[in-house]
């Protein structure tokens, strides 16, 4: 299984950017999906999550500017991210809980990264 981030890129803070990951090999189901980021001389944190039915969490430091939404066809999730700021600069990751049969346990998977960089 690989999960496949791209979408980042240095923009200007108040600006835009939407992020994709997609999720590619044997893949029974996925359950949650979710992204992360770590910023410089920072611990990974979460920044939004979601589940095989659409439910949404959100870290408060991104909630009304953050969007996470999925395509479970395409085995793929998005990050919309606007009004970015400063702060936000970090590698973003994203991680997927799946199955890759159904005897198989679920556990997760990790992309590889794509940074974010927000100029003031």
């Amino acid at each position: 299984v690989q999960l496949q981030a791209s979408g980042g890129g240095l923009v200007q803070a108040g600006g835009s950017l939407a992020l994709s990951c997609a999720a590619s090999g044997r893949i029974f189901t996925i359950n949650n999906m979710g992204w992360y980021r770590q910023g410089p001389g920072r611990q990974r944190e979460s920044v939004a999550g979601i589940t095989s039915g659409g439910t949404t969490n959100y870290a408060d430091s991104v909630k009304g500017r953050f969007t996470i939404s999925r395509d479970n066809a395409k085995n793929t999730l998005y990050l919309q991210m606007n009004s970015l700021k400063p702060e936000d600069t970090a590698v973003y990751y994203c991680t997927a809980n799946l199955k890759q049969s159904y005897f198989s346990e679920r556990r997760d998977y990790w992309g590889q990264g794509t940074q974010v960089t927000v100029s003031s």
